[in-house]
């Protein structure tokens, strides 16, 4: 089997360990999981999320690893011709769709968020980011970012995001368009370690913060520590007039904790009460958060590995470089991530700034902490920095699908798939960021993309590999040329559990984030994604809803013509 295109291959087995490892670490790392641990309780979202990476997240990667080296072995590196060729079913390749159309349109608004953290960085050098209120670090942020009134976001001043986002779009087609090796692999062999010593020197800044305000001793890194890491949580409840209790608010600290006390004791309609690890795991949201977080971890359902993959030869070790590679991922989120961004919160602000959306923690909370710490306008540079480094590293893994797409379905070389692929993205991000009001247009095409066609695919993917393939056969991909084999009950779980669990998952997030079913309390209302195509019309919701089925069509289109995506048995294969 030849090609008119060289294949690319990656130079070393650390290369592309720190590829797929920086495809994986970004902001979901720093900001995302901190949130979702703090928001149900350290300990016992811990466990959901280490019962979801061990079914979920180990089994969708491997069955990628192998799936995506044997693709490259027949000759192909795009999602649709790697699923075609390894199932050996032509009609397969439009379940590979998916592969490539999740990470280009995660990207066009990826992008723009990777040039927030450009522009924070270079902003707190100039000292632009000294905030003594959240009123004025969300005026900031509106500004910056546009999201007061559409077509505000081309700005092009140090305090608006245009010539961060050029800048940016820029950086990450120049090295995309110097290729797998010379491109990619080579910037992650110096922006993963640089990353992590800048994540390290901010860590340390963090746990020598003792306690900065006197006048509330309980406001100390040791507790901010306890509030997102203990497993038994302390909360003040209040009763109507029903008899109904309902959480006030958590307390932490021992003086936070004995004042609390005191005043239930003199208020019969407060209590204060433990919840204990059991209780909290019975939260069916916290294993849905925990589950959707390792998608977000370890860039699985994301048609990125799968491509990655395919560029190594027959006999490297998958099994070990993706172990490697997510354990690299795990050690940046949850021994980096985890102990810097919700103690620094607290400590500074108390639990009301540890809390709220990933976007509200990283970009609203997090400069007034680093506002109030001493030599905070150095290490807030060092913070957001490290952030774009990790931002730029995930988002070259999204361009990387649709390059060797367009390679396989036009039969071209990378320097004009390249070109093509930066006009779709260019002409995506303009949609994105001149639809800057309230983020609209960010949020909505997050949803439908980057949360529910991640699920999607990645269901997709394991049931190819358990049933499609066979659970054997798949497991013989995976062990070929490994110094370790993939434990023999995985077999069973890749085949049974992971499926069923993925199911699960995915059903009971549809009927409560698409459907708006409460099943805790049965009650229900559409939640804003639906309301806004259906009920109560949103244009700028509706324009990316199409604008995610032009894309889809584009690409369903091109796989369906391209003679590559058709196997050899039906003896048309590519010559």
């Amino acid at each position: 089997m030849s090609s008119t295109n060289p294949k690319e291959s990656w130079n070393s087995r650390i290369g592309i360990i720190l590829a797929v490892s920086g495809s994986a670490v970004g902001l979901g790392n720093f900001l995302r999981f901190p949130g979702l641990a703090a928001k149900h309780g350290g300990g016992a979202f811990m466990l959901a999320y280490f019962v979801s990476f061990l079914i979920i997240g180990l089994s969708i990667c491997w069955a990628e690893w192998a799936m995506g080296r044997a693709g490259g072995q027949k000759g192909r590196y795009s999602s649709p011709g790697i699923i075609a060729a390894i199932t050996g079913r032509s009609n397969f390749k439009y379940l590979g769709v998916l592969g490539v159309l999740i990470p280009v349109m995660i990207y066009t608004y990826y992008v723009y968020i990777e040039s927030w953290c450009l522009g924070y960085s270079v902003n707190f050098l100039a000292g632009n980011l000294d905030f003594q209120t959240g009123e004025e670090a969300s005026a900031f942020f509106g500004t910056f970012v546009g999201a007061g009134a559409d077509g505000s976001a081309f700005g092009f001043g140090i305090k608006q995001v245009g010539w961060f986002l050029i800048c940016v779009f820029i950086l990450n087609f120049i090295l995309i368009y110097r290729g797998l090796s010379r491109g990619i692999e080579l910037f992650c062999k110096y922006a993963m370690p640089a990353l992590m010593i800048l994540a390290v020197v901010v860590l340390i800044r963090v746990l020598t913060i003792g306690t900065p305000d006197a006048s509330k001793p309980d406001l100390n890194v040791i507790n901010g520590l306890g509030y997102m890491w203990n497993p038994v949580k302390t909360i003040v409840e209040s009763q109507d007039a029903d008899g109904i209790w309902s959480k006030i608010n958590e307390v932490v600290g021992e003086n936070a904790i004995a004042t609390a006390t005191v005043e239930a004791a003199a208020d019969s309609s407060l209590r204060v009460r433990d919840v204990s690890l059991g209780q909290q795991l019975l939260n069916f949201q916290l294993w849905l958060d925990a589950a959707g977080q390792i998608f977000f971890s370890l860039s699985i359902g994301f048609g990125v590995i799968i491509n990655y993959a395919s560029y190594l030869k027959r006999k490297d070790d998958v099994v070990l470089s993706g172990l490697a590679a997510t354990s690299a991922n795990e050690f940046c989120e949850v021994g980096l991530g985890g102990l810097i961004t919700i103690p620094a919160a607290f400590t500074f602000l108390g639990i009301a700034g540890a809390t709220g959306s990933t976007l509200g923690l990283g970009f609203n909370a997090l400069p007034m902490v680093f506002a109030s710490m001493p030599a905070g306008q150095f290490f807030g540079f060092l913070f957001f920095f490290l952030l774009f480094l990790a931002a730029v590293t995930s988002s070259l893994s999204m361009l990387q699908p649709g390059i060797a797409f367009l390679e396989e379905a036009l039969d071209i070389d990378r320097h004009k798939s390249v070109t093509i692929l930066g006009i779709i993205t260019a002409l995506g991000c303009s949609f994105v960021v001149y639809f800057s009001k309230d983020l609209k247009a960010l949020d909505t095409i997050d949803f439908w993309v980057g949360t529910f066609l991640i699920f999607v695919l990645a269901t997709i993917q394991i049931i190819i590999f358990g049933w499609v393939i066979g659970i054997k056969k798949g497991l013989a991909m995976a062990n070929e040329g490994a110094l370790f084999r993939v434990p023999p009950i995985y077999g069973f779980i890749m085949k049974y559990v992971t499926p069923a669990f993925l199911l699960a998952i995915f059903a009971l997030w549809s009927v409560q984030n698409i459907f708006g079913y409460n099943i805790i309390t049965g009650q229900q209302e559409y939640s804003a994604y639906v309301k806004d195509l259906f009920i109560e019309p949103n244009n700028v919701a509706q324009f990316s809803v199409l604008f995610i089925i032009i894309v889809t069509g584009f690409i369903t289109m091109l796989t369906a013509i391209a003679p590559k995506f058709k196997t050899s048995n039906e003896g048309d294969n590519a010559s």
